[in-house]
């Protein structure tokens, strides 16, 4: 299967997780400690937003802080599905993963920067799941591809801290749950 087919999986997990918030969920704790549900949703949709003008070849300089604030006003999965769109335009758009992206913490091929989206949303889709109490069951094919990238910048991105320490999980946990172990959350999480 092909990246960009991964990365629509992921991100169709994770619109699928927000239009199931329940009014009085938005405020309900998460995985991600310092994020409520709105929050984490709302760091999302920042992502999503973000990857127009990073694929157009911009800067983090020249991007600024356009993205920063409230994106989900009063619709939030409306905000979440309509950012998802722009991002999936602009992740489609010709030679878009022939580029190379200037991100804060260097510049990378955009392929990679896809890959590291794909992960956000599968990690965060579990997030919002647990957090909620939708299923937490991941793409597999998307979890597979994830957890193989994955094994190459985990030390960077816990070194830099991106992620919290590796939970332990037993031998005989699935692939999905050694991947949100991997990425600091406890799979049996309950708020």
């Amino acid at each position: 299967m092909d990246l960009i087919d991964l990365y629509r999986r992921s991100v169709a997990g994770f619109t699928d997780r927000v239009r199931q918030v329940r009014p009085d969920q938005w405020s309900a704790p998460t995985p991600c400690t310092d994020w409520d549900v709105r929050a984490l949703v709302n760091h999302v949709v920042s992502e999503e937003r973000w990857i127009r003008p990073l694929l157009a070849g911009a800067t983090v300089e020249e991007v600024g802080d356009r993205f920063d604030g409230d994106l989900l006003g009063a619709d939030p999965a409306g905000a979440a599905a309509g950012a998802a769109d722009d991002a999936d335009a602009a992740v489609t758009g010709p030679g878009a993963l022939d580029r190379t992206v200037h991100l804060s913490f260097g510049d990378f091929p955009a392929t990679e920067y896809l890959r590291q989206i794909l992960a956000d949303h599968l990690v965060h889709a579990w997030d919002l799941a647990a957090a909620t109490g939708a299923d937490r069951a991941l793409d597999a094919a998307a979890v597979a591809e994830c957890a193989r990238w994955f094994a190459g910048v985990e030390d960077a991105y816990r070194s830099s801290g991106a992620i919290g320490p590796r939970v332990e999980v037993p031998d005989s946990a699935g692939e999905q749950d050694r991947l949100i172990a991997a990425f600091g959350r406890d799979p049996s999480w309950k708020g």
